[in-house]
Parts: C-alpha cells; sequence; structure tokens
C-alpha cells in the first residue's frame, strides 16, 4: 500500500527577514508516522489545552498552524518554538520574524525545519510562543509516535478543553480581567467588554466537532 500523502505548504509569499529563504518542501509529502502533542497554555486555570495528530513529515511551520487551528488562534502575530537541538544539546528558536528580523538574528524559518529531526522519545516537549505583545506561551509535549490510520485525515484534534482566549485581550493577566468584567454586571467594564467580545463568551466552551484545519499557505496569507 502506498504512504498516504500530506499536504505540504508551497512556497510562501509574505517578504520576511534576510535570513529567511523559500521553502524547499514539495506540495506532496508521503509519511507513514503520526505525531501525537498535547499543547496546554500556561499561566491559566483550569488549563485550556489540545491533544492533536499530524503527519511525521510536518515542518514546524506546520505544526504552528496545526496549533493555531486547534485552538483557534487566528495568527495575526508573530510566533516561535525554542526546542533543544538533538545535536547540540542547545536551545534553539524556531519561527517566524517580521521583516525587521525582531525576533532575534538566531531565529531559524520554522518551513526549513521538520519536527521529526527534533522531537523524539529522547526530546518530547518545547515551548511554543504566539503573540510576542500578549505573550501567550504553550507547552507542547510528543506523546506517542504512531503508525498512521488507513482512511484518517490529518492533521486532526482528538480532544481538548475550554475556549481559546480572544485575540489581543493582553496576555493571562488581560484575560482573567476580562473574564471578571464580563461575568459581572456591576463590573464597570462590564458593557464594554462584552460589546468588544461580540455579546458572548463562555470560557468553559469546547466541541471538539467545530475544529477545522486549514491549509498551511491559506494560513501564510492570513498571518
Amino acid at each position: 500500500m502506498m504512504p498516504m500523502q500530506a499536504q505540504a505548504s508551497p512556497t510562501p509569499t509574505k517578504k520576511l527577514s534576510a535570513q529567511a529563504d523559500s521553502r524547499p518542501f514539495p506540495h506532496v509529502v508521503p509519511f507513514k508516522e503520526v505525531y501525537q502533542f498535547t499543547i496546554a497554555i500556561k499561566g491559566i486555570a483550569p488549563s485550556i489545552w489540545r491533544r492533536i495528530q499530524v503527519p511525521g513529515c510536518y515542518s514546524f511551520w506546520d505544526l504552528h498552524c496545526a496549533i493555531t487551528d486547534a485552538f483557534g488562534w487566528l495568527d495575526y502575530h508573530l510566533h516561535q518554538f525554542t526546542i533543544r537541538d538533538p545535536g547540540s544539546g542547545k536551545k534553539e528558536a524556531i519561527g517566524t520574524s517580521n521583516d525587521a528580523g525582531v525576533v532575534g538574528d538566531d531565529l531559524v524559518p520554522g518551513w526549513k525545519k521538520k519536527i521529526a529531526n527534533h522531537f523524539s522519545t529522547r526530546n518530547p516537549t518545547c515551548d511554543y510562543t504566539y503573540d510576542f505583545g500578549d505573550n501567550w506561551q504553550h507547552s507542547v509535549s510528543l506523546e506517542h509516535i504512531l503508525p498512521k490510520e488507513d482512511g484518517a485525515i490529518y492533521p486532526r484534534c482528538i480532544a481538548g478543553a475550554r475556549a481559546c482566549p480572544p485575540e489581543d485581550v493582553g496576555s493571562a493577566a488581560g484575560y482573567q480581567r476580562f473574564l471578571k468584567a464580563i461575568a459581572d454586571p456591576q463590573n464597570k467594564e462590564h458593557a464594554e467588554q462584552l460589546a468588544w467580545i461580540g455579546g458572548w463568551f463562555d470560557p468553559a466552551w469546547f466541541d471538539l466537532r467545530l475544529i477545522q484545519f486549514g491549509g498551511a499557505a491559506l494560513r501564510w496569507d492570513i498571518a
């Protein structure tokens, strides 16, 4: 049987800093293994988390797209993975920078690095930061490397809990203030915050059936 095909992203068109170049990966990549991760937002209780399965051929850019889709982040902001390099043992920064390279000269573009070359049972965790303003810190943990299931569509989310915080709510502390305001009609910011969020927000809401994964190429266009 031929390996299942996974959609990989074409070369991005958005301008990057000088160290970033075109993605070398083909449009369709075969894979036999699936990486299962649990990702949780740090600094918030009860925990906001997702469990996802992604093709083993994925790059860190593809993993970023899967994480943001699973949580509901809109990918308006920069991101960065920080993971131990298995070869050197040193921490490596992988992600996206803007035209000025503000994230740092040592940042490696995510599409240049494969997750299979970094994650293993000996190196199962990394940190993931989304939005350097609100500074959403996530823990990323590799749970299993599994054989793909015939007929399954990857990536997919298989479990999770609680709603993703709104974009630009102002970090974990800002999110807590937001929740306090919308829960209390006597709070001076109640009406303003409720209007800002569109009239309704339930932090406990999570519906696995509504999670959809878009192509990484489309994500690049809106990032």
